[in-house]
Order: structure tokens, then sequence, then C-alpha cells
């Protein structure tokens, strides 16, 4: 297949957003009828460093249905639980793929870690029609069970998809995704083979690189913090700046292209769907498995 590098036709830069109980976030995107990120459906970056911000408000019991949360830490902890009775801690370079399909109870509680720092992402990806009201369940993995490759100046860790024969340890999901944690060093660039037919976004999160075309003045120079959304391609190539590191997530899914309602952390195909789940939350039948 003829090499086609992806380009640049976005930038988006991350409004700050206030969810669960006060907590501050930087938000790339959110759930829209539109669904201009199939399958993706929000991004958040989550970053508490400043020790007088206080206790850390974190997200109470809340319900979910119709999508998959995903929660992956660079700094400090978060402590969960469930309606299914799971309950456990994501610590740095952990990461917890929640499928929610029909229903489930959870809650999230951010702690600061040594730095005092708590610095992480959530991505919601969509479900396709026929999985929304699957049993939930969870893929938790640790920061020793990601793969991680080191070469030429690069380090990559696979969470999920493939980088030179490399698969990360999350599985089974719908939209195939691909979601990997990539560090440049100065001056150093990766090409990162993708699915032509995929979504496939960036975020940068420090320093500053290149995003698309073989010549650095013909790329789209982008610095932290932005999104990068990309065209048409099955390569997405990367050039750190010469005096700066660059360090990203990279996003691709095989979009439904079904039509979605969102309400809140509620995603399903109809407004019809939507008002079974509050009869569901108020005959308590919500999360029964």
């Amino acid at each position: 297949m003829a090499e086609s590098i992806r380009q640049v036709k976005q930038l988006i830069e991350p409004q700050f957003v206030i969810e669960g109980a006060g907590v501050l976030l930087r938000r790339s995107f959110g759930p829209s009828r539109a669904n201009p990120f199939d399958p993706f459906l929000l991004f958040d970056h989550f970053a508490f460093n400043d020790p007088l911000e206080g206790p850390i408000k974190g997200f109470p019991t809340h319900p979910h249905r119709g999508i998959e949360t995903v929660t992956y830490m660079l700094e400090g902890n978060v402590r969960h639980r469930d309606s299914l009775g799971n309950m456990g801690v994501i610590g740095p370079g952990d990461v917890q793929w929640m499928t929610s399909g029909r229903g489930i109870l959870h809650e999230e509680m951010p702690r600061r870690g040594p730095s005092g720092n708590v610095i992480g992402f959530q991505l919601w990806v969509n479900l396709p029609a026929a999985q929304k009201m699957s049993p939930p369940r969870y893929q938790e993995v640790t920061a020793a069970e990601i793969p991680v490759l080191e070469e030429g100046g690069h380090q990559i860790r696979v969470v999920a998809g493939e980088y030179q024969e490399i698969k990360g340890p999350v599985t089974e999901i719908a939209a195939q995704p691909v979601y990997v944690d990539v560090t440049l060093q100065p001056g150093q660039k990766i090409d990162l083979p993708v699915p032509d037919s995929h979504t496939v976004v960036a975020y940068l999160f420090e320093g500053k690189g290149y995003f698309g075309s073989q010549a650095e003045e013909d790329s789209q120079a982008v610095e932290a913090v932005k999104l990068a959304v990309f065209g048409d391609g099955n390569l997405v190539r990367v050039q750190a700046a010469a005096d700066h590191h660059a360090r990203f997530m990279l996003m691709a899914g095989a979009p439904f292209q079904e039509p979605i309602v969102p309400y809140g952390p509620f995603v399903m195909n109809t407004e019809e769907e939507i008002r079974q789940v509050f009869i569901d939350l108020r005959n308590g039948t919500f999360a029964q498995t």
C-alpha cells in the first residue's frame, strides 16, 4: 500500500470545564449529536498541580450507559468502586478501560502523588448500537503490563492497537482503537501507521512538534497543549522541535457512522433509549446484571 501522510486539518485548544464535584478539567471535545470524532466522544486532561487548591474533589457515584470510559494516569492515582462490587486504584502508568454497556454506577476519586500532582486523561469511546446494552466489563492494565518500545530517540507505550508488531494489552474493543503514548526527544521523528478508515487525533501535552508533511516547512507546528485532528491517510508523521521534546497521545478508532443521542453520561442511538435510561434509574433496574 502506498504511503499517505495524514495532514492536520484542525487544531483544538482545550477549554476549562468543571465536572464531578467541582473538578477543573481541560476538555478538547465532548459528546454531541454531530459526533465529529466518531467513535471518540470526549477527551479530558486533568491536572491538579497546585497544592493551594486544597483537597481534590473527585467524581462521586454516577451512572454510565452505552459508552466506554478510558482512564490513563501519569501522576497520582484514582481510587474507584462501582455497583458491580469492583474497587481498586489506578496509579501512574495504569489504564482502566471500562465498558459500561447497559449500565454501571461508579465513582472515581483522585489523589495526589508524592510530587503533589495528579495528571491523567479520560477518553470516552462510543459503542455500536448492537453492543450498547451488553454486560459491563473492565480491562484494568498496570503500567508493567503495557509494552514500551524505546529506540532512536523515542519511547512508545502501546495501550491498544499495534506498533511494529507490538500489541497493546487492551483488546476486544469494537472501535478497533489505537491508543499510544509517544515521547520524542528534540529533533527526533516518527512515522506511526494508522488504518486508512480510522478517525485520528493526537493530543500534544508536552513540548512542541511538527505534524504532517515530509518537509518541516510544510507541516503543522503544534505547541502544547493542543489537540490535532488529522485528515485522511495511513501514516501519522511527527517530528519534535529541535529545541523541545514532544509528548503526545495518539488516538485512532473506526467510526460506527450511526446516529447518537448523548445526554450527560449516557450515549444512545435514539431519544427513546435515553428516556428508557431514566425509567430504569427510577425503577432501580438501571445497573442490574
